[in-house]
């Protein structure tokens, strides 16, 4: 089969695992705290975060991709998913779904939860963070694996989707514990990495999560949704005097690649789908780019270790689902593809911008800052495919393009040349250089003291 149809080929299959009995699409609709957030949206334009509706920009994307910087931002993360795990078998369940050891998790501390399939792949992965002795949240872009996977046993727990009551604003950056500070009168600068505490603003409840998706010191807050619009307001007042920005839908993924943080349904696919019977999760809508998968939709499937989640010091003994496939994988000696950054070459990028204006066919044009569904392009050596990238995104900040790569260990080490394929078969396609770089892109400030 030739590579165009070979395309295709998995892009239907991927379309019928999408179109399966089991998929339930929920209207778009818009976030709790839209009337504050209208009042900033200028320009009235929206962008579908899973199935909210969030203002595209409020200044413009690339004045807010540089908040988290600069100062700091507020931005909306209501859209994920959000469930209370709660009975006597909630630890020893979400010790069995996930790889991470939770066998000293103290209350309000916050965990990466990655959860696999049998077969080693990442099913989901999301955010835990434990309320009290036999109560934990669990947020992701879905928590739909852990709910099927709840069910599929007699754990004497039980789960509840709080996803309507709560919101989730991001507040990022280096002036972010000042104004969270001057929000609720309270001294937050306690609050360690990867810990969390209840605090109030306004007498309202809500619980501060010290987080890092951007890279630098930041916080979250969650919150009752009645109080979403008060909320939203009241922290971009507590902001003005550091120069607080509201992050708009489309700068939103830039810090992520950033700070080297691949994103399920965009960096890779969940292996959910192929689970018979099992949800498959959120829309993110079907691959493009340059990569012909060859072994069909698995190839969009990732090991934690690829994306930088495994262990270091080897499979543990401990029981959790994919545990086994990960020891096979330990022993065969095969060493792993590993997560790295590309920084791609200004000029080559430039070609392509400026394609439009020349009288040459033009290749695919390049969104900016990043396409919104997944994107997998083929990565080269010497003409040989060594890698695949995805997350391509243009940083302000570091005046650059740039994207996260899946790579043969071979071609890892920083400053090795690599090619990018740029443009979906079938189409002009161009040769993009690109140099590797370690992950993450910029000082990791996340842990530094407030």
């Amino acid at each position: 089969m030739d590579p165009v149809s070979q395309h295709r080929s998995t892009y239907e299959a991927v379309l019928r695992l999408h179109d399966a009995p089991f998929v339930t699409e929920r209207p778009a609709m818009f976030s709790p705290a839209a009337a504050a957030q209208d009042v900033g949206n200028t320009r009235g334009t929206y962008g579908r975060f899973a199935q909210l509706l969030l203002p595209e920009e409020y200044t413009d994307w690339v004045d807010e991709s540089t908040a988290h910087v600069r100062s700091c931002y507020i931005g909306d993360w209501t859209s994920l998913h959000k469930v209370k795990v709660h009975g006597p078998h909630a630890l020893a369940f979400l010790s069995r779904l996930g790889m991470r050891d939770l066998s000293r998790f103290e209350t309000g501390q916050i965990k990466h939860h990655v959860q696999l399939d049998e077969n080693g792949w990442v099913a989901s992965e999301g955010v835990l963070c434990r309320l009290g002795r036999d109560e934990f949240l669990y947020t992701a872009g879905s928590c739909d694996w852990l709910l099927w996977q709840l069910g599929q046993g007699s754990w004497d727990a039980a789960a509840t989707d709080i996803s309507p009551d709560v919101f989730i604003f991001g507040v990022q950056g280096p002036a972010s514990l000042a104004t969270l500070e001057k929000l609720t009168g309270d001294d937050l600068g306690d609050i360690a990495f990867s810990r969390s505490r209840m605090s109030a603003v306004d007498g309202v409840p809500v619980r501060v999560l010290r987080t890092g998706i951007s890279g630098e010191l930041g916080y979250e807050l969650h919150g009752p949704t009645a109080h979403a619009n008060a909320i939203w307001t009241a922290v971009v007042a507590s902001g003005q005097h550091v120069g607080i920005r509201q992050l708009g839908f489309r700068a939103q993924p830039v810090q992520h690649i950033e700070a080297g943080i691949a994103t399920n349904g965009l960096d890779y696919l969940p292996a959910s789908i192929l689970t018979p019977g099992a949800p498959r999760q959120f829309r993110k809508g079907v691959p493009t780019g340059s990569f012909v998968p060859t072994g069909g939709v698995t190839d969009y499937f990732r090991k934690p270790g690829e994306l930088g989640w495994g262990f270091r010091k080897g499979v543990p003994d401990r029981d959790f689902i994919g545990r086994d496939a990960l020891a096979r994988d330990a022993e065969s000696g095969v060493p792993a593809r590993r997560l790295v950054g590309l920084r791609w070459s200004a000029q080559d990028v430039a070609a392509v911008l400026t394609s439009l204006l020349t009288g040459t066919e033009p290749p695919d044009q390049m969104e900016l800052p990043r396409g919104r569904g997944p994107h997998f392009d083929q990565v080269l050596v010497s003409g040989e495919p060594v890698g695949v990238a995805t997350g391509r995104t243009v940083s302000p900040t570091l005046r650059a393009m740039i994207s996260l790569c899946v790579l043969d260990p071979a071609h890892t080490t920083p400053g090795t040349e690599v090619v990018v394929l740029w443009g979906r078969p079938g189409t002009p396609q161009r040769e993009i250089r690109a140099t590797v770089t370690a992950l993450p892109f910029k000082a990791d400030n996340r842990r530094l003291d407030p």
